[in-house]
């Protein structure tokens, strides 16, 4: 397979945080991950949309897209309304995605959910927290 296609899906905020955390976690991937083609796209209140990202996809070289939430747990955007974005029935992890008269896979990963990377890294938050004592 050749190089795939990164959407990753922010909630979006009328803060600028959220937007450019989405947008600094892109570029770190970029950065460290040659073999993905990575876009943003946000739920709501940001821009570029999920729908407008995708569509950029349409120009680049990739043979399959994954869809991934940067989104700690499970809630109505996961399960519904980024599912409804994407073109999946509620519950489908995998589709398609027809781009310039042909379809490419189309996969949607789950959110970080509990993982031991997360429970580092809240060790590290907490840390750096207590040196401020």
């Amino acid at each position: 397979m050749g190089k795939k296609g990164m959407l990753l899906v922010g909630h979006g905020s009328t803060m600028p945080y959220n937007k450019e955390l989405v947008e600094k976690t892109a570029s770190l991937i970029k950065s460290h991950n040659t073999d993905f083609v990575v876009k943003c796209g946000f739920m709501n209140m940001n821009t570029p949309t999920i729908r407008e990202s995708l569509n950029e996809f349409r120009h680049e070289p990739i043979d399959a897209i994954v869809v991934v939430p940067l989104f700690l747990a499970k809630g109505v955007h996961i399960e519904k309304d980024i599912p409804g974005e994407i073109g999946l029935a509620e519950g489908t992890k995998k589709g398609f995605f027809t781009m310039n008269g042909r379809s490419i896979p189309l996969v949607y990963a789950d959110p970080i959910g509990s993982d031991p990377l997360l429970a580092d890294l809240m060790v590290k938050n907490a840390t750096k927290a207590l040196s401020l004592l």
